[in-house]
């Protein structure tokens, strides 16, 4: 069920896979080959996206020496990047989600609300939530957070109401220590193209659940980009885990955005 937001407009990771390993055994050998192989080719689609980014998203982003630059709730946004890990790229997922929140403000209300985002990567989603008003915690693997830290305060610094903050959060590891609830409450989670081929989507699931959980009254907001079989069956388990609600469908960005909020 589609709600009657408005859609976001054309143009405007945990994003950081390791090479999954797949161990030797000799009795099957021919089938893990197969699959040595099918995860190559996934990984060959991801990188093949990661050049052919800066091509998809013109005029309104334009790439130089690592660096993309955006408009969005009113300000310039120039986000650092790096090529060596998925973590340190924008997505077409983290995009899309930007210009949602930004054109659909009064449905999807920021100002003064406590908001986390997960597998945070470059921070653009964090930055943006952040223009809008709301006190932001962005979290991704530990290395991912100085070049997150630097963006994060480069264009927030004297434009937000609040200072965002920076945590490191590895999905399913840890969260009843560093993040206790009712301790760690917000009133908004966002997620941008944190499932694709990767060993974590359980994890994933799991800490999802762990912030949006019943009588919380969290709201989660999810955009992916669909790229693989693996997406659409994490999709299916997230509608069955959550009161779900498709908010937006982009067709040719391939890029599905998601509410849900926690069964009771």
């Amino acid at each position: 069920m589609m709600e009657g937001l408005s859609p976001v407009s054309k143009p405007v990771r945990q994003k950081h896979p390791g090479q999954e390993e797949v161990q030797k055994d000799t009795i099957h050998g021919a089938k893990l080959h197969v699959e040595q192989r099918t995860t190559d080719e996934d990984y060959r689609v991801m990188a093949g996206e990661a050049l052919d980014r800066r091509s998809i998203w013109e005029p309104s982003v334009y790439y130089a020496l690592g660096k993309e630059s955006f408009y969005f709730a009113g300000h310039d946004i120039s986000i650092r990047e790096s090529m060596d890990t998925y973590g340190a790229l924008i997505w077409p997922g983290a995009i899309a989600l930007c210009q949602f929140l930004e054109n659909n403000q009064g449905q999807m209300n920021l100002m003064d609300k406590a908001v986390l985002e997960i597998g945070a990567g470059t921070g653009l989603l964090s930055i943006v939530a952040s223009l809008l008003g709301a006190w932001v915690t962005a979290t991704d693997l530990p290395d991912i957070l100085s070049n997150l830290t630097f963006n994060l305060l480069r264009n927030t610094r004297g434009r937000s109401r609040y200072t965002p903050q920076v945590m490191a959060l590895t999905w399913g590891q840890d969260l009843h220590r560093d993040f206790p609830y009712p301790c760690y409450h917000y009133d908004y989670v966002l997620a941008a193209d944190v499932v694709y081929h990767h060993n974590c989507l359980e994890e994933l699931l799991e800490t999802m659940r762990h912030f949006c959980r019943p009588g919380s009254q969290t709201t989660l907001l999810w955009a992916n980009k669909v790229r693989f079989e693996s997406d659409l069956r994490f999709a299916e388990r997230f509608e069955n885990s959550f009161n779900a609600t498709l908010l937006a469908e982009l067709p040719q960005q391939e890029v599905r955005i998601y509410k849900a909020t926690a069964k009771k």
